[in-house]
């Protein structure tokens, strides 16, 4: 009889089994299994996408010679009989109208045959049961199925034996159908059946088996009035012979499954393997829509995504289906990318919580509903309603692909009995962050529109590109016939900017970044918190570099703490594995007394961004300057980690006013793309909150915090197009007449004493260090017993000497040292220390330079000489707003000596006038004694 599976019937197979019950007790043992597709003149029917005249499903149960009876009897009684059909062997249930189980399970007539429609049958069973040679031939019947199963199949025997064959999809790869028969009735011994499923149904060529006239031995005819639609379906892969996978478990022995595969062949004595042919006679001409849920540029998006399949071959009883598609890898445009800010708030799914994913799951229960970022909808002619599903994140690293990023699409419907899961490699270009998904070994079932909607919203998985234009989305789909591949295409428009504002001008985003800076407590000359933020908007350029000057006077207490060594950055810099940033969570590179704040980073598109966690460090020399500061970003936002982030700052000090200057030109650039992510930089938070580090100006007059920013420009990798935009924010100390200030000067003159001697002089200033106003300007009068011997100013460096080289007197002439300084300071561990020069000026006298420095500071006071009223005078009119402890001043004597003693300094007191103005605006004016080292005859009362 003809027998013709259906698109999710692989149970044809299973048909054949009406059990029967046997007095043995002997293992179950099958014979003759076997599953072909044949056309109407019993040739093999096995060309790709066909739909076969029928599906013939044979097997026998191995007989025994009972002794009680010596009759033939099986071995064992068949309960359960399940087969696996083919991977890509489907069928069409809705191609024929389907029986009720009530019209089933009502009989008609005394021969106990079901009053379900001869419409509704689908093919014919022969079966032997009773005794070897008895037995009878049954109409098989498609059933409406009930919740939970895809499809249906039945036939009765005599009435009183039926048997139920359902029909499901595999819940695993290869989600191939699957038809199970559970508890066959033990009413009847069976022996062995022969199951024909018509390939179309409604062909007239089976009036005279369908339905009532299966009953007859002889010529019969039951024409039904119904269209002609396929029942099944041949698989459209021509890989070889086709695998058919029977268990079978027995009533005496239940849990002894007995498994035993078979492949399709030719029909021959002897049988040859023989698998599905003509597969490059198969149409394959899907394609794809693909639209941004925006067109501004460079916002969040979503994404609607449709691939399309119009193939009418699949419901044509004559035609031939189109090739199903194996593989599909889709690449979005270049500049549309991954959001970050995605990862906020987003959980990911793991490879056990997809498996507890079933048809039947209540949402969360496997995927957690956190981890959705999209949903599915798959329209199928070969199923009463559409297949849904969701899209999930998956775990980084810890899913199918070991990639930072995967997704898995889950869809299901629990009235069919359906899941089918499929993991999705997503590829980020690492220098452009252009996306590529790749859906590999894709199901062998046939769909007309499949379609995947991206969340959209601020928290959107995906950016826009960043300039207006028409962008092209593209896919390569391969068939499962073997066959080409075939590209195709779907364009989209960006036609406005962010924020729904216009077109950038000549394609070039503006920049117009906010600064935001200050101490927590501007109280002058205090220590407090200090507070560093810069923000863009999306209708700008991302940032490349920046620089920023802290407000003169704002200093930090570099004493006591280490430099975060070179190795521990190093070693920072190389967690880039799939636990780089938790690494650095839990155990930071460098130490921890390195520490001097922390930073917070925002990234992506839209109102709502991802933040990342980072800490800053005081590090050592860095390309030229004498300082760095490194902020080591352990990079996990949500569930991804990209390892860790390390941005490395020149840190340099102004010589002349101390300020604080973080220089871009040897600084680090910061990331655009990490691992093919591009960071969409928004937010920049440093937050130099060390205790007793940063300490507050002495000086409340307003001044200011200024950045200076480069741009991107359009091509973020070239530096060609930067741009530069300076921003500033105002910056005031308060309180600073709190502050004491009163400096005191020592002045003391070594050497000769008697008149036309050249002493050294030394000068002594000492102050309270914290708590005490700085100086703004000093200036030291001496008294009419020196002055200045313009005879011994022999050599002097030019300004362009002084500034070659390293700078800082460096190349200046060993002769044109005269003294030596040093300072010291409580914000430094060591002191600060140097020559002072005769350096060329524009004033009448070289200026007197003290050029000090350590290992971290440089700094030069300039002080200028002139004479007032016949008396050498030496002002320095710009010192730095630091804390001072204390200041020795040393100026040479003898043939170095720049001062003459005019008479014999020790007779009688001789008082210089010192006059300083402290950065607070208090004034200090006093005379100091200039002391001689007279001896004890020659000393005098000053």
């Amino acid at each position: 009889m003809k027998a013709r599976i259906w698109a999710l019937t692989a149970a044809i197979a299973a048909i054949a089994a009406i059990f029967a019950a046997s007095a043995s007790a002997a293992p179950l043992e099958l014979e003759g299994l076997d599953l072909s597709f044949r056309e109407a003149d019993g040739s093999p029917g096995m060309a790709a996408g066909s739909h076969p005249y029928e599906v013939v499903t044979e097997n026998a149960v191995k007989t025994t010679i009972d002794p009680k009876t010596g009759k033939v009897v099986p071995v064992a009684d068949i309960k359960d009989l399940n087969v696996a059909l083919p991977p890509g062997f489907t069928g069409n249930p809705t191609a024929t109208i389907r029986c009720t189980t009530s019209q089933f399970l009502e009989s008609s007539d005394l021969s106990g045959r079901p009053k379900c429609p001869d419409s509704s049958a689908v093919g014919i069973v022969k079966v032997t049961f009773g005794e070897p040679g008895a037995g009878g031939q049954f109409p098989v019947y498609n059933l409406v199925p009930p919740p939970g199963q895809a499809a249906k199949l039945a036939f009765n025997v005599l009435g009183r034996a039926p048997v139920w064959i359902d029909l499901k999809v595999n819940p695993e790869p290869p989600y191939n159908v699957l038809a199970e028969v559970s508890s066959i009735s033990q009413a009847v011994n069976y022996y062995d059946s022969v199951v024909r499923i018509w390939g179309v149904p409604a062909a007239s060529s089976h009036d005279g088996d369908r339905g009532f006239c299966a009953y007859f031995d002889g010529p019969a005819n039951c024409p039904v009035n119904v269209p002609l639609q396929p029942f099944v379906t041949m698989p459209t892969s021509c890989t070889g012979p086709l695998p058919v996978g029977f268990r079978a478990d027995s009533w005496l022995q239940p849990g002894l499954w007995l498994e035993e595969t078979v492949f399709t062949h030719d029909g021959l004595l002897p049988p040859s393997p023989l698998g599905v042919g003509d597969c490059t006679k198969l149409g394959f001409a899907p394609g794809i829509t693909a639209r941004p849920t925006t067109k501004a540029a460079t916002s969040p998006s979503g994404l609607d995504f449709s691939l399309d399949v119009d193939d009418d071959g699949l419901t044509s009883a004559t035609g031939k289906a189109d090739s199903t598609i194996r593989k599909a890898v889709v690449t979005l445009p270049e500049g549309m990318t991954v959001n970050p800010s995605i990862a906020e708030g987003l959980e990911v799914c793991t490879q056990a919580q997809l498996a507890a994913e079933t048809a039947f799951s209540v949402p969360g229960a496997g995927c957690p509903e956190a981890s959705k970022i999209g949903t599915v909808e798959v329209e199928t002619p070969l199923l009463d309603e559409n297949v849904n599903g969701a899209l999930y994140i998956a775990k980084p690293y810890e899913n199918s692909f070991g990639s930072l990023i995967a997704a898995y699409i889950v869809i299901k419907n629990p009235t069919l009995g359906i899941v089918i899961k499929q993991g999705l490699k997503i590829e980020p270009d690492p220098v452009t962050g252009q996306l590529t998904t790749t859906a590999d070994g894709l199901p062998q079932l046939p769909f007309a529109h499949f379609k995947l909607h991206f969340r959209e919203g601020a928290r959107s998985p995906l950016a826009s590109p960043q300039g207006c234009g028409t962008y092209s989305a593209e896919a390569k789909l391969t068939p499962w016939s073997g066959g080409p591949v075939r590209t195709t295409t779907s364009a989209f428009s960006i036609i406005v900017g962010p924020e729904s504002g216009p077109c950038p001008a000549g394609g070039v985003p503006p920049l117009r970044p906010d600064l935001v800076a200050g101490t927590i407590n501007n109280a002058g000359g205090r220590f407090s918190p200090f507070y560093v933020r810069l923000s863009r908007k999306d209708s700008e350029q991302e940032i490349t570099h920046f620089s920023i000057k802290l407000p003169p006077g704002v200093s930090g207490k570099l004493a006591g703490i280490p430099y975060c060594p070179d190795a521990a950055i190093a070693a920072a810099k190389a967690r880039t594995g799939p636990n780089g940033g938790a690494e650095e969570l839990a155990s930071p590179s460098c130490p921890a007394a390195s520490e001097i704040g922390r930073t917070l980073v925002g990234a992506g598109v839209g109102g709502s961004l991802a933040y990342a966690p980072g800490k800053l460090y005081l590090a050592g020399p860095y390309n030229g300057s004498p300082l760095s500061l490194v902020a080591i970003t352990a990079g996990v936002v949500g569930p991804f980690d990209i390892g860790t982030v390390v941005v490395r700052e020149a840190f340099q000090i102004n010589p002349r006013t101390a300020e604080v200057f973080i220089d871009a030109t040897g600084s680090d650039p910061i990331p655009h793309i990490i691992k093919g992510v591009p960071v969409h930089l928004r937010d920049i938070r440093v937050y130099a909150d060390r205790p007793e580090f940063v300490l507050n100006p002495s000086n409340c007059k307003r001044t200011s915090t200024a950045s200076t920013l480069l741009g991107a420009g359009l091509d973020f990798g070239s530096a060609a197009d930067d741009r530069p935009f300076t921003v500033s924010t105002p910056f005031q100390a308060a309180d600073c007449g709190a502050l004491s200030f009163k400096p005191r000067l020592k002045l003391k003159l070594k050497g000769g004493t008697k008149r036309g001697g050249h002493p050294r002089l030394i000068a002594k200033l000492a102050m309270n260090g914290f708590g005490e106003a700085g100086i703004a300007k000093a200036q030291v009068t001496l008294p009419h017993s020196a002055f200045l011997d313009q005879g011994h100013i022999k050599t002097i460096c030019t300004r362009v000497q002084f500034n070659a080289g390293a700078g800082h007197g460096t190349q200046c002439p060993a002769r044109s040292v005269y003294g030596f300084a040093r300072a010291t300071t409580p914000i430094l561990a060591e002191p600060l220390v140097g020559p002072v020069y005769l350096r060329s000026s524009e004033n009448p006298l070289p200026d007197l330079v003290a050029a000090l420095g350590n290992s971290q500071v440089k700094v030069e006071l300039v002080g200028r000489i002139d004479s007032v009223k016949g008396q050498i005078r030496n002002t320095f009119e710009s010192t730095p707003d630091a804390p001072i402890s204390s200041f020795t001043l040393e100026m040479q004597g003898g043939k170095k000596g720049l001062l003459v003693n005019s008479t014999n300094i020790c007779r009688g007191t001789h008082r210089a006038i010192a006059a300083f103005d402290g950065q607070n605006g208090k004034r200090h004016t006093f005379r100091p004694p200039l002391k001689a080292d007279c001896g004890k005859k020659g000393k005098r009362s000053q």
